[in-house]
Parts: C-alpha cells; sequence; structure tokens
C-alpha cells in the first residue's frame, strides 16, 4: 500500500472512540472540524481509486450444460478493474467505531473470455474467444473501524468492510452470438461475486497493512540532538457529530531512547484540558498547547546545561578589554589594567513563561559574570544577578510553532564582587545594549527555528491564525497536502 494511503488513514483512525483508559495528563490537544474531515475524506477517496485501479482479479471456470448443444467449458481470464467512480462518500463516527462509506460507485472492467463445446452432432470440438466489456451501477462500499489505546499507542482493527452491487452489464465481443445468452446466464452472477469479494479483499489488505503502520509510529518527534517531543495518545477522544478532538502528552523529553519528561518541573493544572476552540468554526483543525509544553522545553534545555554562553566576541570588542570598562568600573582596570575579558552568562533558572489572553509574557533570571584573562588562567571578579523581563510572541514557520522575545525590562543586583562595590546605574546601560545586541539575537536565531507540530507527514498547515488565552496557545489552521517533496502537486479544499 501506498505510504500516502497509510498517512491519510491514519488521520481516520482518530475518529474511533477507544476503550476506556485511566486518565493521563496531556499538555497538547488537537481538534479536526468536519471541515477537516472532509478534505482528508476526499483526499482519501482519490488516492484509494489510484491505489485500486488497475486491480486483476482471478480467473473463473465453468462446465454449463446447454439442451442439444450438451456441455459448454467457459472461461473468464484477465479480469481487470480499470476505472473506478465514487459518487459519495462520507464518515461516520459513533459510539461503536467509524463508518467509512462511499455509494453510488461505478467501475468498469475489462476481460478475456474462451469456450469449447462438444456433441455427438459434431465429432469436432468448436471453440471460439473475444473480449468482453463489463460496467458495474449501484456499488457500495464500507468499512467499519474500531481503536484501543495501548501504552500511549493505538491499536487499529477491522470491525467490519463489505462490498455491494446491484447489477452489472456485460458487452460481449466475438463468438457465436447463440451462446451469449448462456454465457451471461453462466458468469453474470459469480462475476459479479468475484468482483464484491476482490475489493472486500483489497480493503482488508489496506486495513491489515495500516494496523502494522500504527504499530512503527514513533512516540516522539525529534527537536534536536538535545530534545524530543512525547506524542504518546492519552485519555478519550472528544467526539461529536461535527469535529474530532484528541489528546497527547506533548511535553519534551530527553532524545533518548527513555521517555523521561520535565513534568515535575513544571506548574500543571489537575484535570484534562478542554477541547480545542477556535474562532472561526470553518478552520480544518485546531492544535492547543498548554504553556506547560513550553516550560517542560526551557526545563529540559536548562537541565541539559544549554543555557549557559561564554561571550568572546562582540561588535563592541573593546568591552572585551579592562580598558573598555575603565570609567565605568574604575576598580576593575587599576587591577587588572589592559587584561583580556570573557562574559559568562548562565541562566539561574528555566525562563518562566506565562500565557494570557492575547499576550506572552517571560521573565529570564540570569547571572553575568565578569572574567579577567590572563594567560590561561580566566578569573571571574564580579558577579550581576539580572532579571530580564519582556515578552514574546509566536508564529507559524511551515508546521513549526515558532517564537521571537522582547526586553522590555532589566532589573541589576550585585551578587558578589571581588573588586569592591559596582554603580549599577553605570554598568545598566552596557548590560542592556549587550542583551538587546548580542544575547536576544542569538536566542531569537534558536526558538525561531521553532517546536514541530504534531501533523502527519505531507500535511501543511495554511492561513493559520495564533490564539493565546488563559495557559495555552491554540494554532487553528486550513491544511493541504503535499504528495512529494519538490512541491509539484499540493492539494488544498
Amino acid at each position: 500500500m501506498s505510504p500516502i494511503i497509510i498517512y491519510l488513514l491514519l488521520i481516520f483512525h482518530l475518529l474511533i472512540p477507544p476503550h476506556p483508559i485511566t486518565a493521563d495528563q496531556s499538555f497538547i490537544s488537537v481538534l479536526i472540524t468536519q471541515n477537516g474531515l472532509d478534505f482528508v475524506k476526499n483526499l482519501l477517496v482519490t488516492k484509494a481509486i489510484s491505489t485500486i485501479t488497475p486491480t486483476p482479479f482471478n480467473q473463473i471456470d465453468r462446465v454449463v450444460r446447454i439442451p442439444v448443444i450438451g456441455k459448454v467449458h467457459y472461461v473468464v481470464s484477465d479480469i481487470t478493474l480499470y476505472r473506478l467512480n465514487v459518487g459519495l462518500s462520507q464518515v461516520i463516527p459513533s459510539v461503536l467505531g467509524v463508518y467509512i462509506a462511499g455509494s453510488d460507485v461505478s467501475c468498469d472492467l475489462s476481460m478475456k473470455w474462451h469456450y469449447y463445446y462438444g456433441s455427438p452432432f459434431f465429432p469436432i470440438p468448436i471453440s471460439d474467444s473475444g473480449t468482453a466489456a463489463i460496467k458495474v451501477n449501484g456499488m457500495e462500499m464500507g468499512i467499519t473501524l474500531g481503536l484501543d489505546i495501548r501504552d500511549g499507542s493505538m491499536k487499529l482493527s477491522n470491525i467490519e468492510s463489505n462490498c455491494h452491487i446491484d447489477d452489472i452489464s456485460i458487452d460481449l465481443d466475438g463468438g457465436a452470438s447463440w451462446l451469449y445468452q448462456g454465457f451471461l446466464d453462466a458468469f453474470k452472477d459469480e462475476i459479479l461475486s468475484t468482483v464484491e469479494k476482490s475489493i472486500t479483499k483489497t480493503l482488508n489488505g489496506e486495513i491489515s497493512k495500516l494496523e502494522n503502520a500504527l504499530q512503527s509510529l514513533p512516540k516522539q518527534i525529534s527537536v534536536d540532538n538535545v530534545a524530543a517531543l512525547n506524542v504518546t495518545f492519552v485519555n478519550n477522544p472528544f467526539l461529536s457529530d461535527r469535529s474530532l478532538g484528541f489528546e497527547i502528552n506533548g511535553l519534551f523529553i530527553e532524545n533518548k531512547t527513555d521517555t523521561h519528561s520535565y513534568i515535575n518541573s513544571v506548574n500543571v493544572r489537575d484535570g484534562l484540558q478542554p477541547p480545542v476552540r477556535c474562532s472561526d468554526p470553518s478552520k480544518m483543525i485546531g492544535i492547543a498547547l498548554d504553556e506547560a509544553v513550553f516550560k517542560s522545553a526551557f526545563a529540559l534545555y536548562y537541565n541539559a546545561m544549554y543555557m549557559h554562553w561564554i561571550v568572546d566576541k562582540l561588535p563592541e570588542q573593546s568591552l572585551l578589554n579592562t580598558a573598555g570598562w575603565r570609567f565605568i568600573i574604575p576598580q576593575l582596570y587599576k587591577k587588572y589594567p589592559n587584561d583580556d575579558m570573557n562574559l559568562n552568562l548562565s541562566l539561574s533558572d528555566p525562563p518562566d513563561v506565562q500565557i494570557s489572553q492575547q499576550k506572552i509574557d517571560a521573565i529570564v533570571y540570569a547571572d553575568f559574570i565578569l572574567n579577567v584573562v590572563e594567560g590561561v588562567d580566566t578569573i571571574p571578579v564580579a558577579c550581576i544577578s539580572l532579571e530580564i523581563s519582556g515578552m514574546g510572541w509566536v508564529q507559524i514557520t511551515r508546521n513549526n510553532l515558532a517564537g521571537n522575545f522582547k526586553m522590555n525590562d532589566l532589573n541589576m543586583s550585585l551578587k558578589w564582587s571581588k573588586i569592591g562595590t559596582l554603580h549599577m546605574f553605570l554598568i545598566q546601560p552596557v548590560m542592556w545594549t549587550l542583551i538587546e545586541t548580542v544575547i536576544l539575537p542569538y536566542i531569537n536565531a534558536r526558538i525561531g527555528i521553532g517546536l514541530p507540530l504534531p501533523l502527519v507527514d505531507g500535511f501543511m498547515l495554511r492561513n493559520a491564525e495564533i490564539i493565546t488565552s488563559y495557559s495555552r496557545i491554540t494554532v487553528c489552521s486550513d491544511v493541504a497536502y503535499q504528495e512529494s517533496f519538490d512541491g509539484a502537486k499540493i492539494y488544498t479544499l
């Protein structure tokens, strides 16, 4: 089966209510609206048709006794379904599962036929052959799927699949016309039954392949060599007559074979998250991220010692020599005249992010250490505690939620000093400039890459809007499907 079909059917397996499980904490919620379901369903039908056609069927052999003539041996071979058209398709979720149906389906088949017969009146056997065109009208196909959630993964089951054909018409070419009726009587019902069974078998085979693919789905999305996003499924899905919602863990974890998450490093609310709410109901998909997701990311990188920077290059290079500080910290220059320096900025705690209505506030706590370099020795001479307050905003970059931070306020206090008292009012303008021109551009370049949103490969967000509310960020968007990596073919609603 084409990987595209696997990805598309994967969306539909999320419609299916699992057996009850113990409630678990989730921090990312996803909602697929009716427009989103219709988009995926239409795309699934298009891809399924391209996969099913052409489909060869088994050869049929039959011996029929015709009065006066005797036994006639019929053989039908090279039966091939080469065209399929689905008039109407729909997805019907229920407590028993999800029913994916196609009705008013028509298809065309081609085949070869051959017969031979012998009779006491004709000592020499007579045979003939030809081709035929078969037209199927009024076919209906359906699949009912069930699902269990086990250990954060999804187990797909095929509850029922069927295909029913109202009638077929056969147009023969070649052979003795007086035997046509006997041929039709002998094979019409069997050809109809063969087509029904073959299509049902094909549907069952596709579901089996999908079930195997689900077992191999990763439980984490790698962000870089440090972090990954925990995408194990938790809790029961939200089901309504016009939308589907489901929840995943969503916290950042170490990018290793284990799944240790930093849930204990953040403050989380008790209970399950509410369904995703989009201001525009026509959007196909909504993804809500609790602020705990971002706090877990900061906690992970902080514990991995990735929030520590040594600055030894500056646009204003004079600040990396004690001479550049002689009017700001005279005693530094007096004790270490014309010595080289480097600056050590280390966060003392993970950044504190607060998401509220239409804004994102953040506070960063850091220690700023001035180091004097004498030969191979680095001498810490003073440490200043920083409290950097600012405002952040997010945007969609491809399928990532990217961020940006702007400093609004800076508070400073002397933590310790080996060179006497420092005047913070003299140092603060220099520190503000250093943070804005050196530190923040680096940080914004990193968070500007963004974190990956939980989307199936091939699907892309389109015309996304971002809503910030109490403790969560919601992305509401339409989607498109890109068939190839070069963007040669893109499907949109």
